[in-house]
């Protein structure tokens, strides 16, 4: 009973400096951060009854320590309350992170044609929320297994773990792939073909660091720049003519 309470304080406790600041925790997060926060519970109740006693220090280095990593674990599940960028002549960035790629590529999976990639690294630290960049009927979702490659190796877009989709509306038609990293070992997606999309509702989420490419036609107008750090739902990413 004292471990259960220990839990539930940890994970009420810990949680409410998020939404004092305007953030609530993704639906994702919640198995995750439950059993981290056990985690925590378990080893901190230990540490106090055994340790503590005669090595203080180090029962409060190991409180401090697993802290920070159940911090970090809840932070990487936050969604922070933005005032979203809406506009039909626009293409918005799926997520959050920094433009690691902008560059004329051959796509071999739908389009079969060339296309002009934007890419987005996330980093763990980033909101790892994914967001549609256009309004649109998805006309395509593809899921593919595979590698699990950093996410800034040049073959990730098409060797690592993916997950494809392409949206049409009356501008014209782009892909985007959520594509999984190193340490992302999850990919959700919440689309399907023929759902009517908004732009900026939220579409799908990965776990643990990851990128996102966008496939936008030739001569699109881009409106971010290599390095750029943008935010998803919020930067523009792309122009329509």
């Amino acid at each position: 009973m004292i471990l259960l309470g220990c839990v539930y304080l940890a994970c009420v406790e810990l949680t409410l400096p998020f939404n004092y600041f305007g953030m609530t925790i993704h639906r994702e997060g919640y198995r995750t951060i439950g059993i981290t926060a056990l985690i925590f519970g378990v080893i901190n109740i230990a540490s106090f009854s055994f340790i503590s006693p005669d090595i203080h220090w180090l029962a409060l280095a190991i409180f401090l320590i697993t802290l920070f990593l159940l911090l970090f674990i809840i932070s990487f599940f936050r969604i922070p309350n933005r005032v979203l960028t809406i506009d039909d002549n626009k293409i918005i960035c799926p997520a959050d992170g920094k433009v690691v790629v902008i560059e004329e590529i051959t796509d071999e999976e739908y389009f079969k044609d060339k296309r002009l990639q934007v890419s987005i690294f996330m980093s763990p630290a980033n909101v790892h929320v994914n967001r549609n960049p256009m309004s649109g009927e998805v006309v395509y979702n593809q899921y593919h297994k595979g590698k699990y490659l950093v996410a800034w190796h040049p073959k990730s877009s098409t060797e690592n773990e993916r997950w494809s989709v392409a949206v049409k509306n009356k501008h014209g038609e782009i892909l985007y792939k959520q594509i999984a990293g190193a340490l992302a070992k999850r990919i959700c997606n919440y689309t399907k073909v023929g759902q009517h999309i908004q732009q900026c509702d939220e579409y799908g989420f990965i776990k643990f660091g990851s990128r996102v490419d966008v496939l936008l036609p030739v001569g699109t107008k881009v409106n971010v720049q290599l390095n750029q750090a943008v935010k998803g739902g919020v930067t523009v990413l792309a122009s329509w003519s």
